[in-house]
């Protein structure tokens, strides 16, 4: 009987190990960038944008798998980028999509014309190495010319 029990107690354990990860590796939704925009952008109002980019920039809420969070302001010069923050201080203004979309131009304009919204756009997948559409949600930071924001692939 105990080693039953033993061997149920294992298949439990090992099924929530694989469960746990499986949770870890969730493809992020849309409604999970928006909030993650919505909170970073009220982040960076509250604190600035210097204690805001440490949280954007150590694994955590703001910082997991696909999801991170990206600053640039008004000019299109990036402020926060977790992917490569060696690109902090780059002009991303005239970068395109494959399709020849201005997508940095793109998501300066909702920020500016409604203060928050969705830009559409396809991009390289790092995880693929495919280009696939993304989807991202800006937010103007109230009161200033940055702008968050957070993308998932679809």
């Amino acid at each position: 009987m105990r080693m039953w029990i033993r061997l149920l107690l294992a298949g439990l354990f090992a099924i929530g190990i694989a469960g746990a990860a499986a949770a870890q590796d969730a493809k992020p939704s849309q409604e999970e960038a928006k909030a993650v925009t919505l909170k970073a952008a009220d982040l960076i109002a509250a604190k600035g944008l210097d204690e805001a980019a440490r949280s954007f920039n150590a694994e955590g809420e703001f910082k997991r798998g696909e999801i991170y969070v990206n600053v640039i302001d008004f000019t299109g010069v990036w402020k926060v980028y977790p992917p490569r923050p060696a690109g902090v201080g780059q002009s991303v203004i005239n970068v395109k999509d494959p399709d020849g979309r201005f997508i940095v131009q793109d998501v300066l304009a909702t920020a500016r014309d409604k203060g928050e919204g969705w830009v559409e756009y396809r991009w390289l997948n790092p995880a693929t190495n495919r280009i696939e559409p993304k989807i991202t949600y800006v937010k103007r930071v109230p009161g200033q010319d940055l702008v968050a924001y957070v993308g998932v692939y679809k």
